[in-house]
């Protein structure tokens, strides 16, 4: 499944309404962790198919960012059923990802 772009208009239909658990990956243009693991995060939305993987810039999307307190970024956070079930800070593996989705 490709990335979806995530944003303050279409969060509850695409998060908090989803049947399917969705990771969110917190990023920005500007930040080079974020720039190597967003390829990362593009192959696990691909090899994934039981989860929704969406993308939400930090600049453009402010309101998001402060409501997951995401302080520092990149931040991937697994929502399962509207809730926040994991988070990791920092750029990971491509195993770990994989892993914090099966949680």
């Amino acid at each position: 499944m490709s990335v979806l772009t995530i944003t303050q208009d279409n969060f509850d239909e695409e998060v908090l309404n989803s049947s399917k658990p969705v990771l969110l990956d917190f990023w920005a243009e500007w930040c080079g962790p974020c720039r190597m693991l967003s390829p990362i995060v593009d192959q696990v939305a691909e090899e994934l198919t039981d989860i929704k993987v969406g993308k939400i810039n930090v600049d453009q999307e402010p309101k998001l960012a402060s409501r997951f307190q995401v302080m520092s970024i990149p931040t991937l956070v697994l929502m399962k059923a509207g809730k926040e079930v994991e988070r990791s800070l920092g750029a990971i593996p491509k195993n770990k990802i994989i892993e914090l989705c099966n949680k």
